[in-house]
């Protein structure tokens, strides 16, 4: 192993092959980006990642879009072509991780499920963000910031008293999962530095979102009652009100 000089960047020498768009998945990129890592965003021919049409814009580029993908190299692929998937592949033998946060099942149809990149690099890491994870009930559904936020019970502790519940005024449950996944992945580096073997990560935006209930989810198994909606206020300290 190579010795690392002093200020470099803890993640240089990791490449990064992010298929992910709008915002839970390319934060979690950046975010990599930002330690060091060189990310590869892979984009389907057109209008590529969603968020590019998203106004307000910037010298004609979407504010959203730049929020979120800074630094990152860019590539058009169209995965449904033989040639396209041939591409990626050849990108994957040189990439450390991948990234996608496709509806499950979509990446089977596309040639970049995690059984056929493992054989095609089985060093990689590869990372699936979506709603509500890769198995169980709920597993086809779409899901959007809204909703999660409702049903993990976040929505439901914000807002005033006796007012209907208000919705956090970031997609948080978007960004909390990219940095849940940020953590599942440098763990998963940390391993395959010591087996030589990549893993598999499943971030759900609903469990993300209900692991940040913590202290008001503890509340109400200690006393079984709902907590409130209560503005600024808090329920066990000072100085909030």
């Amino acid at each position: 192993m190579s010795e690392r000089r002093r200020g470099e960047p803890p993640l240089k020498g990791i490449r990064v092959l992010d298929l992910s768009r709008v915002l839970a998945g390319p934060f979690c990129s950046m975010t990599l980006g930002d330690l060091g890592a060189e990310v590869i965003k892979v984009e389907m021919p057109g209008s590529g990642d969603d968020t590019r049409a998203y106004p307000p814009f910037i010298n004609g580029v979407s504010s959203y879009f730049l929020s979120v993908n800074r630094g990152m190299r860019s590539v058009t692929l169209d995965l449904k072509t033989v040639e396209a998937r041939e591409a990626l592949h050849r990108l994957a033998k040189k990439s450390d991780m991948l990234l996608e946060n496709f509806r499950p099942g979509v990446t089977e149809r596309l040639g970049a499920d995690y059984e056929t990149m493992h054989r095609v690099n089985p060093r990689l890491v590869y990372c699936s963000i979506s709603s509500f994870g890769q198995t169980g009930p709920y597993a086809a559904w779409p899901g959007y910031d809204l909703i999660i936020q409702g049903m993990g019970g976040l929505m439901g502790i914000t807002g005033e008293p006796g007012r209907p519940p208000v919705r956090v005024g970031v997609a948080i449950t978007d960004i909390g999962a990219g940095m849940w996944a940020t953590i599942a992945i440098l763990a998963a580096l940390r391993a395959r530095d010591a087996t030589g073997e990549g893993q598999y990560i499943d971030i759900s935006m609903l469990d993300c979102s209900v692991a940040w209930m913590t202290y008001v989810a503890g509340n109400y198994f200690a006393t079984g009652t709902a907590p409130p909606r209560m503005g600024s206020a808090h329920p066990s300290i000072v100085p909030y009100q």
